[in-house]
């Protein structure tokens, strides 16, 4: 349904990918800060996603979205064709064994990574980057393993390698919008403990959600891109 009059005003973030960990602290960071925020979940079933839009006050709002199901970007482009986004991000990550050699990983492995990092991402971008404002945002969550300078230990080479591929696809989107006022972002938060992080990761989710909003929406107002660590730091490509 359309904003309500007591929030829409407020600027408007829709991120891809939010029913837990990361992208569900970055959505309930922006509402604390007065955004309006849609995230999408992949499951029918109900996230904690839902509960947070239940104590939001109509400020969050929740979408169906399979990022890996184009037939899923139609439809929910239709639902928000009302709305104008100041920012869209897509947050997603999977992995495989780290510890299997590229020449060893199985296709099925490789296939699986390299859509849910890399393409599915930029499908949902070229989708929907029409519903960003001229001077808005649009970004993607990689990862400081996806430089290939600050590679020197080896290791995870499938999600370094799709991580990697989803910050040249990236780039040359933005190239292609060079002449626009857009700023990009591909924001490198650091080894966390979520899901695809592990336990023995050195920060939290909730330490961290509110340093990479302060990085997202420091770009905002400023075009081209960046590719950018929890600090606010240029990542080396």
């Amino acid at each position: 349904m359309p904003p309500t009059a007591t929030d829409r005003h407020a600027p408007t973030a829709l991120i891809v990918g939010a029913s837990r960990g990361l992208g569900h602290a970055m959505a309930a960071e922006l509402s604390d800060r007065g955004w309006n925020v849609i995230g999408t979940v992949r499951a029918t079933t109900r996230t904690p996603l839902h509960d947070l839009a239940d104590r939001s006050g109509g400020r969050v709002s929740v979408e169906h979205l399979d990022i890996n199901e184009p037939g899923h970007l139609a439809p929910l482009h239709e639902r928000l064709a009302y709305r104008q986004l100041d920012v869209l991000f897509v947050n997603a990550g999977t992995t495989n064994n780290e510890q299997i050699p590229i020449g060893a990983v199985p296709t099925s492995d490789f296939v699986q990574v390299m859509i849910t990092n890399s393409l599915s991402p930029m499908r949902v971008i070229e989708a929907l980057e029409d519903l960003v404002s001229p001077a808005g945002l649009i970004g993607a969550m990689s990862s400081g393993q996806g430089s290939i300078t600050n590679n020197t230990t080896a290791g995870r080479e499938v999600y370094r390698g799709s991580k990697a591929a989803l910050n040249m696809f990236m780039r040359s989107f933005a190239t292609r919008q060079s002449e626009t006022q857009r700023a990009f972002a591909l924001l490198a938060p650091g080894w966390i403990r979520t899901t695809l992080g592990g336990p023995d990761a050195p920060f939290t989710v909730e330490e961290s959600a509110p340093l990479l909003v302060d990085v997202l929406l420091s770009r905002l107002g400023i075009p081209g891109l960046a590719y950018l660590d929890r600090s606010g730091q240029t990542v080396p490509w």
